[in-house]
């Protein structure tokens, strides 16, 4: 049985571009120790990409969160640097949890155990946590705090709430 990391939208734009905060800089390191741990024990890691087109101000989530982002084919669209994805599964989801995420995991029966990490907490991480936690009910799935920002911190603190009292164990 395997042990999958999952990496929630650590893209250019969250971090260091349009909507990117000191807070999801601060956690590039913890990340990389992250991925550079499930891969010396061979364990399978999934990046997601939050993936928008050139028509994003005028879909429902441009017309609430009016900053162009994560725009396919832009430099903010790609992983931050210092992070290797280069034995790592890269799925672009269009929305803030993926359905089409938690079906591909599925497909993957060796997998006993899910540790997810990344941006932002309080709307991607939060979000496919609770649609895996809901595919999986018997998966133990882990969130790190550690890993993981918000939009604010108080957002932040707010979603780690939140998965706690889903089930969802968070380590702190």
């Amino acid at each position: 049985m395997k042990k999958l990391l999952l990496v929630v939208d650590m893209q250019n734009d969250f971090v260091t571009g349009s909507l990117g905060t000191q807070q999801a800089v601060d956690i590039v390191p913890n990340i990389k120790d992250k991925v550079l741990e499930f891969r010396m024990e061979r364990n399978p890691i999934i990046f997601t990409k939050d993936t928008h087109y050139d028509n994003y101000l005028e879909t429902q989530e441009g017309k609430n969160l009016p900053v162009a982002h994560c725009i396919k084919g832009m430099p903010g669209h790609e992983i931050v640097g210092g992070l290797d994805t280069s034995d790592c599964f890269i799925f672009e989801k269009g929305s803030f949890g993926s359905l089409e995420l938690a079906e591909y995991i599925s497909k993957r029966e060796e997998i006993s155990e899910i540790e997810i990490c990344g941006l932002c907490t309080d709307i991607c991480v939060v979000s496919n946590a609770l649609i895996i936690k809901a595919k999986f009910p018997e998966i133990k799935i882990t969130v790190d705090s550690n890993a993981c920002a918000g939009v604010t911190k108080e957002s932040h603190e707010a979603a780690l709430l939140v998965m706690k009292m889903c089930q969802v164990n968070v380590i702190m």
